[in-house]
């Protein structure tokens, strides 16, 4: 059923390639989802990053863009600033794009994810009619590179995201599923987004949170297989729709990230015996 396992490198906090191999080792950890925009934006050096992964013997699963003006403050001001939605950002988020895909191009990477930010549930919004023609640019220039790309669930409902992938209809587009980011934004089940979604699938985070309960804030972040995702059926999912992916463990909070990877992996091991 699955590819690798991974993590992603955003999980650890590393300020350079160096950080980022040591952090791995502490995981116990040889693969890795890897954030570009560092690299792309020159804070960290490209042959530097190779080189160090070379010597360490880190494999690069797949690559990750973050949008400009994205504000994760409160969920209302990533509900009107995530992904696309900025016009003001769009010319920069698209350039990018572009830079993204010739990077994740020369070091050999075949999938970057990236969220697209809050679709419109309602067909007839405006906003969706945008939204759709600039992710599916963004698709395209990826696409151009020989780059497949997958939006990462969480900020809309299944429904809507299976919706706006047929609206775009690009055979290089999947989906990054995230089943904890489904219960932080609250946007439904994530074994039931998961069935419906899974032909779609290109890639698997392993992340686990608990619920809010307020209304209109975000859900809490916890180690893996402490929270509300039920793994068993998740990995039932999977396996019964044959899913055949990478599984990348994210840890976004926690005191102690390392050790809270390597209990995620430890899950993972569980769920695949």
């Amino acid at each position: 059923m699955p590819g690798r396992i991974g993590v992603c490198s955003w999980s650890l906090s590393p300020g350079s390639p160096a950080e980022l191999v040591e952090g791995l080792g502490r995981a116990g950890m040889d693969a890795v989802q890897l954030a570009l925009d560092p690299i792309r934006k020159g804070e960290w050096g490209e042959r530097e990053t190779i080189a160090a992964f070379c010597d360490a013997g880190i494999d690069i699963l797949s690559g990750m863009m973050a949008m400009a003006g994205e504000d994760y403050s409160t969920l209302e001001s990533i509900r009107r600033t995530g992904g696309v939605r900025l016009d003001e950002y769009w010319e920069a988020n698209l350039a990018a794009a572009g830079e993204n895909a010739a990077l994740a191009e020369r070091l050999g990477v075949g999938l970057v994810t990236f969220h697209a930010g809050f679709i419109p549930d309602d067909p007839t919004d405006p906003k969706r009619d945008l939204m759709v023609d600039r992710l599916g640019q963004i698709i395209d220039r990826f696409a151009d590179r020989g780059v497949s790309a997958a939006f990462e669930t969480g900020q809309e409902t299944a429904e809507t995201l299976l919706g706006a992938l047929d609206e775009i209809d690009r055979p290089t587009l999947g989906v990054n599923f995230d089943p904890a980011n489904m219960i932080l934004y609250g946007m439904g089940d994530p074994v039931r987004a998961i069935e419906l979604l899974a032909p779609r699938v290109s890639q698997v985070h392993i992340k686990d949170a608990v619920a809010t309960n307020e209304p209109g804030t975000w859900g809490t972040e916890v180690r893996a297989g402490t929270g509300q995702v039920d793994w068993p059926r998740f990995f039932d999912v999977l396996r019964s729709r044959n899913v055949r992916c990478d599984l990348l463990i994210e840890r976004e909070a926690g005191v102690d990230r390392a050790e809270d990877i390597k209990a995620a992996h430890e899950l993972v091991a569980s769920m695949l015996k």
